[in-house]
């Protein structure tokens, strides 16, 4: 075989970027002139909303959410209570209302001064050992009984279908359930788990080990579970269901010791995070304290197994948000041979908002931030539950008694909770962490996955054992003053920056997603850097210099390296906003996948959203695998078909299936 030298690599690399660049040019040369004239405005419905509102069914009802910025006028609320009009709930945390109203009275219910914004109410769903091979095992083994770090303290809001708390699984150290408190915002009037999705979620972040001498151990075994059901029977939901249940954390959040709230779930990225409902409630509750996990969603792939990119959902597109994608371990708990699952959904967020002009503007946010084992998970089965009666191959014969039985499920939807109990597990270790500080130590330990660019892995994946040890570095004594530059560890020495798992020894990755950026350095851990705070988003607007290193003290310290639009992968860095890594070239909204042109043939047709196949496109909203998309509305995508779990050659179980004795293990 010829070998190619370098030198003909980046030539290659450089001619397809400007072939790329100039191509894209044709395609969106007119909506970048919209976008710097500097007379368009930031519309105020969204684009979903708006095409309701003007096209032949205006007359229809529609259900939306109502954000504001500022108290509701009392010119406002006259035209809300008009015949026709409901305000059918109020999210007092959130400043957020959910209405019925006519589709026509969108423009003037927007123009409003006090509306911040306007979308619809859109459906939510669902998006399967753990404890070994993220490394929560080594935590624990190293800690000793007297210090070992298991979530005692922390609770963990699970929003979901519910939770069948009478499992085994969700037992504390003795006879008492640790689902401290539950509330259902579907109108089923039920705190349980019919569908049977929450509960399989909830064990992965904190079940017990007690089943199969701790086969099945969650990663924070002893944390407190808030149970908040806002999937039905049938795993669908609302975005109104999901405000209240993100409403009544901020109201209850010190009540209950909520540290960490789990979303394995998701709706199409139609808005921006900026405007999104959900993504602007999580991000009130991590400027609260709060540590949000949120599932990157399971359409990673088309039907013809072809790689897509562009797919994250909602609330996952919130860079406040820690967004997970699904790794494959193959069954093996060394770390040397796994992989990113081939149906996680890839970066980057492809969410956007619409100028007063009509012109779309897109997030283009790296994500997911970290990966984590997401393939054939088994843990608990909630009794009686419509996913196995439907499929009952998910049942893993663990057990034939219903409070012990143990199920298979797949997906991003598993891979959160494991991320979840791993925030738990480090505000455990140390409580004074920001949010943006735990997902800052998550991704700087995370292991880059060797063959996967950064719009698949983010980080790399999730690695417990080196997070919490450089948690437990992390100084404490702050305050409430956090000077850039400052010291950040207790230590001058930085842990060595590598951890072994099952024998197999890995670096960390040593960086952090800033929005559209990279930064990688030692003084992300030993400095305190500014995007360490409670309310600081790197994504909202801020500029990061066109020199390599920053070191003004506004964004991040000197000693860190900020690419400038530039993705490391495998060691491979390409500059001018062109990302390399497994033939994939993304720049300026097009894309070239595995040595074909994406642009061409019309594939690109409706504002460089990105696809991989011949996939037609609805009003901007991306359908792939045949998905039926209506009003914006995923009807039969992000759960992972059960069939799944048992043909597709990308799903390996992360643990085999060792049967249950019917005696309580309380060794764990």
């Amino acid at each position: 075989m010829k070998r190619i030298k370098a030198g003909q690599v980046i030539a290659w690399l450089t001619c397809c970027a400007l072939l790329v660049s100039s191509c894209t040019a044709i395609l969106v040369g007119g909506r970048a002139n919209a976008q710097t004239s500097g007379v368009s405005q930031h519309a105020k419905a969204s684009s979903d909303l708006n095409a309701k509102a003007h096209g032949p069914h205006s007359g229809d009802t529609v259900k939306v959410i109502l954000q504001l910025k500022a108290p509701m006028s009392g010119r406002l609320n006259a035209l809300l209570n008009l015949n026709g009009v409901h305000v059918r709930s109020t999210f007092h945390n959130l400043n957020a209302h959910t209405v019925e109203m006519p589709a026509s009275i969108v423009d003037d219910v927007s123009a409003f001064e006090e509306v911040s914004y306007v979308s619809f109410d859109r459906q939510t769903r669902t998006l399967g050992h753990l404890s070994v091979t993220t490394g929560a095992d080594a935590v624990r083994a190293t800690n000793g009984a007297s210090g070992a770090l298991d979530g005692t303290g922390i609770g963990i809001a699970v929003l979901d279908s519910g939770i069948y708390a009478s499992h085994t699984s969700f037992l504390d150290r003795g006879t008492n359930v640790r689902v401290v408190a539950s509330r259902d915002f579907t109108g089923e009037n039920r705190i349980d788990d019919p569908y049977g999705h929450g509960t399989h979620v909830a064990s992965i972040a904190a079940g017990n080990g007690r089943i199969s001498n701790a086969t099945y151990l969650g990663i924070a075994p002893n944390a407190k579970i808030i149970n908040l059901r806002v999937l039905n029977s049938q795993g669908t939901g609302t975005v109104s269901a999901t405000l209240a249940a993100l409403d009544w954390v901020m109201a209850n959040r010190t009540a209950y010791d909520i540290r960490v709230v789990n979303i394995s779930l998701g709706t199409p990225a139609v808005d921006s995070y900026k405007d999104d409902p959900i993504c602007r409630a999580v991000r009130r509750l991590v400027d609260a304290g709060t540590v949000v996990v949120a599932a990157a969603g399971n359409n990673g792939k088309d039907s013809l197994g072809r790689k897509l990119y562009g797919e994250i959902h909602c609330p996952g597109i919130e860079p406040s948000a820690i967004t997970v994608g699904a790794s494959n371990t193959f069954g093996t708990d060394t770390r040397n041979d796994d992989g990113v699952a081939s149906y996680s959904s890839r970066g980057p967020t492809r969410s956007s908002w619409t100028d007063t002009q009509g012109a779309k503007h897109y997030d283009h946010l790296i994500k997911p931030d970290l990966v984590a084992p997401g393939n054939k998970i088994v843990d608990a089965e909630a009794t009686n539950n419509l996913l196995v009666t439907q499929n009952p191959l998910l049942d893993a014969g663990v057990s034939p008694v219903a409070v012990r039985k143990q199920m298979y499920l797949n997906g991003t939807s598993m891979a959160a909770p494991a991320v979840a109990g791993a925030a738990a597990l480090l505000l455990q270790a140390n409580p004074t962490l920001t949010p943006n500080m735990v997902k800052a130590i998550l991704m700087y330990t995370a292991q880059p996955l060797r063959w996967f660019n950064t719009f698949e892995q983010g980080a790399g994946e999730l690695n417990i054992e080196g997070a919490v040890r450089l948690a437990r570095l992390v100084r404490t004594d702050f305050g409430n003053t956090k000077p850039v530059g400052a010291a950040l560890l207790t230590t001058l020495v930085p842990p060595t920056p590598a951890t072994t798992i099952a024998g197999s020894t890995f670096a960390w990755s040593q960086g952090i997603t800033l929005g559209q950026h990279w930064a990688k350095g030692t003084s992300l851990i030993t400095k305190y850097q500014a995007v360490y705070a409670l309310g600081v988003i790197v994504s909202d607007g801020v500029i990061v210099s066109d020199g390599v290193i920053v070191s003004d003290g506004v964004i991040v310290s000197d000693g860190v390296i900020v690419s400038d639009g530039v993705i490391v992968s495998d060691g491979v860095i390409v500059s001018d906003g062109v990302i390399v890594s497994d033939g994939v070239i993304v720049s300026d909204g097009a894309t070239i996948s595995d040595g074909s042109v994406l642009f061409t043939m019309g594939i690109i047709v409706s504002d460089g959203v990105i696809v991989s196949d011949n996939t037609l496109l609805a009003d901007g909203v991306i359908v792939s695998d045949g998905i039926i998309v209506s009003d914006g509305v995923i009807v039969s995508d992000a759960i992972i078909v059960a069939q799944a779990a048992l043909l597709d050659g990308d799903v390996t179980s992360s643990c085999a299936v060792i049967p249950d004795s019917g005696f309580d293990f309380l060794g764990y």
